[in-house]
């Protein structure tokens, strides 16, 4: 069924993009007046950004229209930079996201919209910092760090299709190269949640299962963000 629906909707992206023409057009670009050429439809990027790092495939079905399948994957750290209600935690991401975009250009310009799909398999794990006094602050109770001992949790969004929607800037340098920016998010719906302490009395035990529920269900882990940067090569 799975596959079915990635056909499905593989097939809905490209319907958007419409049917490539065959003659060289004249379009706006920031840089004003540029000559979009069907000789050279197809395009390589890399890219990297919350998601990971990898690249895509690009075809410019018209000026206004791309198809983009890509991947990112990969791993990533961040460390203390995370906030969940009060608490600190370093993040390991373990990336691994296949997608299909169409890029709309309303304007002709470097200006698009995506919509499109991805097929998710990311996980993300934490580990609790106490506060400068050596305190974890759980669920709006205070602990200390021997009645929690270590805190750590993952969160993951398995083997999901999901829907894409973002905005972004894919500026042409020159009539080979360009640079390519987007932010948005994929619609993943609550993720699994896990959140344990390695040396939790039976209160901080209860506070952890209470917060581990709050993230579980809250809607704002619905969404998964994107943000990346990246370079494109035409040919």
């Amino acid at each position: 069924m799975k596959t079915l629906r990635v056909l499905a909707m593989t097939a809905a992206v490209l319907a958007v993009t419409g049917t490539a023409m065959a003659e060289d057009q004249v379009v706006m670009t920031d840089e004003g007046v540029g000559t979009f050429s069907f000789f050279k439809p197809f395009g390589v990027r890399v890219e990297g950004g919350t998601t990971g790092y990898g690249g895509a495939l690009v075809y410019s079905a018209s000026p206004k229209a791309d198809v983009v399948i890509g991947y990112n994957g990969g791993s990533v750290s961040w460390s203390g930079d995370l906030d969940v209600n009060g608490v600190k935690y370093d993040l390991e991401m373990d990336n691994n996201t296949t997608y299909i975009n169409a890029q709309l250009r309303p304007f002709a310009n470097s200006f698009h919209v995506a919509l499109g799909v991805g097929y998710t398999d990311n996980e993300y794990s934490v580990t609790g910092r106490p506060d400068g006094e050596g305190f974890y602050r759980i669920d709006g109770e205070k602990f200390n760090v021997s009645e929690v001992g270590t805190l750590t949790g993952k969160m993951s969004y398995k083997n999901d299709i999901v829907p894409y929607v973002g905005v972004g800037f894919s500026p042409a340098i020159t009539t080979r190269f360009g640079l390519f920016g987007q932010v948005g998010a994929y619609y993943t719906g609550n993720p699994e949640v896990t959140l344990v302490g390695s040396n939790a009395s039976a209160a901080a035990a209860d506070a952890i299962a209470n917060e581990r529920r709050k993230i579980a269900e809250d809607d704002k882990y619905e969404w998964l963000p994107v943000a990346k940067l990246g370079a494109t090569l035409r040919f």
